[in-house]
């Protein structure tokens, strides 16, 4: 059986998916809550970025994959407006369901659904824009989810994926100390489970680079890609145009 990274433990593909699972079941209460504390609140610039970058207009269709909460599915829907659609999706049904009623709570009735990145279950050429954020190093093969990303993707859309990535040599020091130092630490007072946020840590110093990312994406069928980093690499947006 062929095996993957769960952080830095190695395991069963098989078993992967579960694990995962299990992180966001966990966490799914206090998710917003604690992304604000553990960023100090920069995910909201991170992703109001992502929401300029994406430039969505009226009328487009969008997916959101592992939109998780919703934050971004809340944004583009003002963008695309009644004319427009945006699809909100998660593989994990806690993360979905949270979502789904933040969603309904601020008036948004967004098509919801369940899903797995590496099987998406839409035809191709659908959609003009796909979103995923800070859920791509959990997905088991991500060769797989970014060529079904680009397959329904119409001719010239775009993939923007914002993610945890390398950040700058001199940030390094810190940046671990307080990943694995203080993270689990927060994560047991906050959400009762410093495991779900040591894994969080690994997962991210197991995901590709910049670099590495980006030539995925070119593999995967996107001509060209952009890599805008912030927050010093602490986190990269990749922008793919589908050929």
């Amino acid at each position: 059986m062929s095996q993957t990274h769960f952080g830095f433990e190695t395991v069963d593909e098989a078993v992967k998916a579960s694990k995962v699972k299990g992180v966001f079941d966990s966490v799914a209460s206090k998710y917003d809550v604690m992304n604000d504390l553990m960023s100090m609140g920069m995910h909201r610039a991170w992703k109001v970025y992502t929401v300029a970058v994406a430039n969505l207009q009226p009328g487009q269709k969008a997916l959101d994959i592992a939109g998780g909460t919703g934050d971004l599915s809340m944004a583009f829907a003002k963008k695309v407006g009644p004319t427009g659609m945006v699809v909100h999706t998660d593989i994990n049904e806690a993360m979905l369901r949270t979502g789904r009623d933040r969603l309904l709570d601020k008036g948004l009735a967004l098509p919801t659904n369940l899903c797995d990145a590496e099987k998406l279950p839409y035809p191709e050429a659908t959609f003009d824009l796909v979103s995923v954020a800070f859920g791509l190093r959990n997905m088991t093969h991500k060769d797989v989810a970014l060529a079904e990303m680009c397959r329904v993707l119409k001719p010239g859309g775009r993939l923007l994926v914002l993610e945890f990535s390398k950040v700058a040599p001199a940030l390094q020091k810190p940046y671990d100390w307080y990943s694995f130092k203080v993270l689990p630490r927060l994560g047991q007072m906050v959400a009762g489970d410093a495991e779900s946020y040591r894994y969080l840590a690994e997962s991210i110093r197991m995901h590709p680079d910049q670099a590495t990312l980006k030539a995925m994406m070119k593999t995967a069928g996107f001509g060209h890609v952009d890599v805008h980093n912030l927050t010093g690499g602490v986190v990269a947006l990749h922008v793919g145009i589908k050929c």
